[in-house]
């Protein structure tokens, strides 16, 4: 009678304890979402809004919209719908994207085509997050112009402050009558890793295109081995992007016509003076005013976005290395370029469409590249002796010599 006695007592405790933890787990999914889509507005790019929010300890839902701060020329929805378990959630739901001023449906109004669905699960213990959408192929035909997509998948995982992506896409090919372009298949790996609030970030874009061909009646270009790498860092003190594009091989009448390889680093723009950027964007689309003209958004940002360039911005070319095997033409380039950024508050971006203020931007500009091994054609399409094996590049306060000399006319 004992052991019976203690049964129910035990499966009772055993029953609170279960509906504790799926409590928590619930509480857990919403507070990780709620600061993950936080964090994700932090960066000042998009907007982000979740509505039509009902939460419950087995169940939640609701819908999420992404747009640009400013303008109406797209929007993504994404509903979702989660089953909470006790170690996990499970979610799905659709991807809905809009465009134009008029709010239309991409997949069902300017495609005959149903929206993507996407599955997720959240792990509760390690608070990690992966999912997947896949992307169905598609062809849209216009008159004599048409766009066929042969699809693709996309994966995602991570957790706060780590998130990762990897794309896999197959060929799409656009043609109008005898002029046809084709890219792919493609892979974009990316990873995103932030403090709280988007303080400090570092983002790696690496996109690699398998081929990608130009063909019309006088033209065919084939091109093979895409790289582009993209490292972006924000840390207290600066912005800095490196950039890595690598040609591969370009072949045009069976011949190699282009292969090479690009390094190049932007550097030292004001970490202080983003984040001040990024929070007065936000503060001005929380007000409402989605209907400034550009150049009123401009000069309401002007000072911030002038004192980014505080620090004198530079740009460092490590090594462009270009060999055209069919012209018989190399390019052996490295050099830097610089941005005085001090007075920063006598330019004007607002007037920058003036050739006055054009001016004096291009007064800013100081630095030197160095192209090595100089084809003989280019130094008599310079003017220079034929003998010329190093062209000097030198901009002081925006004028450009080379090897001395002012920089002759290109084209006449």
């Amino acid at each position: 009678m004992r052991k019976e006695r203690l049964i129910v007592p035990l499966l009772v405790v055993l029953l609170l304890a279960w509906l504790t933890v799926q409590a928590v787990s619930s509480w857990l999914f919403e507070r990780e979402m709620a600061r993950t889509l936080a964090d994700l507005e932090a960066r000042g790019e998009l907007d982000i809004e979740r509505v039509d929010v009902e939460r419950g300890w087995w169940a939640s839902s609701g819908r999420i919209h992404l747009a640009p701060l400013f303008g109406q020329m797209w929007r993504l929805e994404l509903t979702y719908h989660a089953r909470h378990g006790v170690l996990s959630t499970d979610l799905d739901g659709e991807v809905m994207l809009r465009h134009g001023p008029d709010g239309r449906h991409l997949f069902g109004d300017s495609l005959a085509s149903s929206p993507p669905l996407w599955e997720a699960s959240y792990h509760t213990l390690s608070g990690t997050l992966e999912g997947g959408l896949q992307l169905a192929p598609l062809r849209i035909t216009q008159q004599q112009r048409e766009l066929a997509f042969e699809g693709g998948r996309l994966r995602f995982s991570g957790e706060q402050g780590n998130w990762r992506m990897r794309a896999q896409l197959e060929p799409w090919v656009l043609s109008d009558g005898e002029v046809r372009l084709r890219v792919g298949p493609a892979i974009l790996n990316s990873q995103y890793a932030y403090t709280e609030g988007a303080h400090s970030f570092t983002q790696d874009d690496r996109l690699q295109i398998e081929s990608v061909s130009w063909h019309q009646p006088q033209l065919k270009l084939d091109a093979n081995g895409l790289r582009l790498a993209n490292r972006t860092v924000l840390d207290d003190q600066e912005l800095r992007t490196q950039l890595t594009l690598d040609l591969g091989e370009i072949h045009t009448a069976e011949q190699v016509l282009m292969k090479g390889l690009m390094e190049l680093e932007l550097s030292r723009f004001n970490a202080d003076a983003i984040r001040s950027a990024m929070s007065r964007l936000r503060k001005l689309a929380a007000s409402g005013q989605h209907d400034l003209e550009s150049r009123e958004l401009l000069a309401e940002l002007e000072p911030y976005l002038l004192a980014i360039l505080q620090d004198s911005p530079r740009l460092d070319l490590q090594r462009l290395d270009l060999e055209s095997p069919m012209l018989g033409l190399t390019a052996q380039v490295d050099g830097s370029l610089f941005f005085d950024g001090r007075r920063i508050e006598a330019l004007s971006l607002v007037e920058l469409d003036r050739p006055a203020e054009k001016a004096r931007w291009r007064q800013r500009l100081d630095g030197d590249f160095t192209w090595h091994e100089l084809p003989t054609v280019v130094a008599l399409w310079l003017g220079l002796p034929l003998d010329t094996r190093t062209l000097e590049i030198d901009v002081g306060r925006g004028q450009v010599r080379v090897n001395g000399r002012p920089l002759p006319p290109l084209w006449r």
